[in-house]
């Protein structure tokens, strides 16, 4: 007797189900595979999640935990399958809620530094030291960009040796001062500093912060530490930015933990995802930036990112949580 499938189909006909069941039957891959006398290794996923890459034969390993699949569903997060890495997601938007009110209020150490700074060039190259070697977890988040700490107008490079790197940090030591060069260049083609960030003046902050954004695509300069350094600038102040997207795209961290998220690859897609559980839990756009990205870390891992309390912000948590029915 002959059997439907899922689709609707007789079993035997389907074009879909057939494909599965080739590629079942099909002896599977080591993941190994040689290439001119080189063995490479190809990017695998496991079934708990973890993912591996190699480049020029240095093998990183991310691995991803989830909980258990207990019936959760919400059509604002459709990755999500569990209440408990639901709400930690509605935690970790809510810290980093927290995070951008603290910087636009009272910003803490070096952020201070930025916001008061009259040289607005000195100022400029402090926030991006600090987005670039990133704050360190811990009683003095600022140390490693205070001991590698250079002024502008002085043109010196900072010495990166033995100076510790935040867990956000966009440098990589084989790289060396090429990304502060890159910067300094960027800089000096507009003008200045001020006038790079400034752009022109009839735009609307959230038009400066995407045209900035993409002006500032710089060798050695990743995406989160790009993105952070635009909002840092905004939330004290300095100029007027003001992210309207994520500005996802390529394998960075946020990225990842957003197609964990949000259940897709594509970009448009989740960027119109983000921004409809940003309006839904009333929170901001760049809220989703550090808090997908701590989401995609363990929980006793979280990074606060140079501010002094860690504790999510109450009302945005609730606001969150309720869009997602928990």
């Amino acid at each position: 007797m002959p059997s439907f499938c899922r689709h609707n189909r007789f079993a035997a006909n389907c074009p879909i189900c057939s494909k599965e069941q080739a590629e079942a039957a099909a002896p599977r891959s080591s993941g190994v595979r040689s290439t001119g006398g080189h063995v490479t290794r190809k990017r695998t996923t496991t079934a708990s999640g973890a993912r591996s890459r190699s480049t020029n034969n240095n093998l990183r390993v991310r691995k991803v935990t989830r909980a258990s699949d207990d019936g959760f569903r919400s059509s604002l997060v459709p990755g999500i399958k569990a209440t408990a890495d639901a709400e930690r997601l509605a935690e970790e938007i809510a810290f980093a809620q927290a995070r951008l009110g603290t910087l636009a209020a009272a910003p803490p150490g070096l952020y201070a530094e930025v916001a008061s700074e009259p040289d607005r060039e000195e100022a400029a190259w402090l926030a991006f030291l600090i987005a670039y070697l990133g704050p360190l977890d811990g009683d003095d988040p600022f140390a490693g960009v205070r001991a590698a700490r250079t002024t502008w107008a002085s043109g010196e490079l900072p010495d990166l040796a033995d100076v510790p790197l935040g867990p956000r940090t966009s440098h990589q030591p084989s790289r060396g001062t090429a990304t502060f060069v890159a910067y300094r260049g960027w800089a000096e083609r507009a003008g200045s500093q001020e006038t790079a960030f400034r752009g022109e003046t009839v735009w609307r902050p959230d038009r400066r912060f995407a045209r900035v954004y993409e002006r500032m695509a710089l060798q050695g300069l990743t995406r989160d530490a790009r993105f952070d350094l635009l909002v840092a600038l905004g939330q004290l102040g300095s100029y007027e930015l003001r992210a309207a997207s994520l500005q996802l795209g390529g394998d960075d961290e946020t990225t990842v933990a957003a197609k964990r998220v949000f259940g897709i690859g594509d970009t448009l897609l989740l960027e119109r995802r983000a921004q409809d559980l940003a309006d839904a839990g009333e929170v901001q756009i760049a809220a989703l930036d550090v808090g997908l990205w701590n989401w995609g870390r363990p929980r006793a891992q979280r990074a606060t990112l140079g501010v002094a309390a860690d504790e999510p912000d109450a009302d945005a948590y609730a606001s969150v949580a309720g869009a997602l029915g928990l």
